[in-house]
């Protein structure tokens, strides 16, 4: 009898997991799975919003046309532009402010706040004042100080092609990085400390503790990080829709803008359902190769 008791009570024990991630998958399920399945089944349509043509199985026609439009290429190549610039440099910025602001000194609660203050603000709030922040001619502050120093002379950053994508990329690592850092300081604040007096007896100097000591001890919050800055700098659109609208040309056009823009401006729902669909396999591609090289780097270190 109490055999069965204790089978009864691992039973339920083993059941706990399920149950408590139960209402995780069922949102998942719900807010994810489902509209990408629609999205999947429009995308062999001609659905378009308010159009008297007959709705419409056309297969793969709208993969067929994206593949062909020019315009969505580049949405492409800029959205991976992006990407390589911003996970780099922002996860780089994250660390070097986690490792700034984790030892004890005055001020430190300031200076944490400081960086992570950008982060608590959304996005188009953000996009807002940084457009001020890059108005044209000698009213905009950026171009006043730079003029003030000599640097350049009053430009048109917006609306300049060299400049607008990096223009948006500025203000992205000023708002994300803060969130970054938190992860990688409670990481930090977690390794032993013993690690580090261990290597210090050795002689070992500060760059040698960081590199044999922090890097492998952050290897779960950095893999971390460079997954979600991925994933947030492919999301790319409250900039580019409040700043460029996708300009000038197609300098900051992204996949996204461009699904919007064809879902909701030209009411062509079935080929802004096959952009989705393409840009998600996009990202789990790129969030698998990301994972599994951080796995290799790992495995030969």
């Amino acid at each position: 009898m109490s055999s069965v008791r204790r089978s009864g009570r691992a039973a339920r024990i083993l059941d706990a997991p399920l149950l408590l991630t139960l209402p995780a998958l069922v949102g998942l399920l719900l807010f994810v799975g489902l509209p990408f399945a629609l999205a999947v089944g429009m995308s062999f349509t001609n659905l378009r919003l308010g159009s008297p043509l007959p709705l419409e199985w056309v297969g793969l026609e709208q993969y067929t046309r994206l593949l062909g439009d020019e315009t969505f290429r580049r949405a492409l190549v800029n959205n991976a532009y992006f990407a390589a610039v911003i996970v780099p440099v922002q996860t780089a910025l994250a660390l070097a402010a986690a490792l700034a602001v984790d030892g004890s000194f005055r001020g430190r609660g300031f200076a944490r706040a400081a960086f992570f203050i950008p982060a608590l603000f959304p996005m188009a709030m953000v996009a807002v004042v940084w457009e001020l922040i890059y108005a044209p001619g000698a009213q905009g502050p950026l171009n006043a100080v730079g003029q003030a120093l000599g640097v350049w002379m009053p430009r048109d950053f917006l609306r300049d092609p060299v400049l607008a994508m990096p223009s948006l990329m500025v203000l992205s690592v000023w708002q994300g990085m803060g969130l970054q850092m938190v992860i990688l300081l409670a990481g930090l604040q977690a390794i032993p400390r013993d690690l580090y007096e261990s290597a210090r007896l050795d002689g070992a100097g500060a760059w040698s503790r960081f590199v044999h000591v922090t890097l492998p001890q952050l290897r779960n919050p950095l893999v971390f990080v460079v997954v979600i800055t991925a994933l947030l700098a492919f999301r790319l659109f409250d900039q580019v829709q409040i700043l460029t609208r996708g300009g000038p040309g197609d300098a900051t056009t992204t996949v996204m803008y461009e699904a919007v823009t064809a879902a909701f401006t030209r009411q062509q729902v079935g080929a802004a359902s096959a952009m989705s669909v393409v840009f998600f396999c996009v990202v789990v591609l790129i969030t698998a190769l990301g994972r599994r090289a951080f796995r290799q780097e790992a495995s030969t270190a």
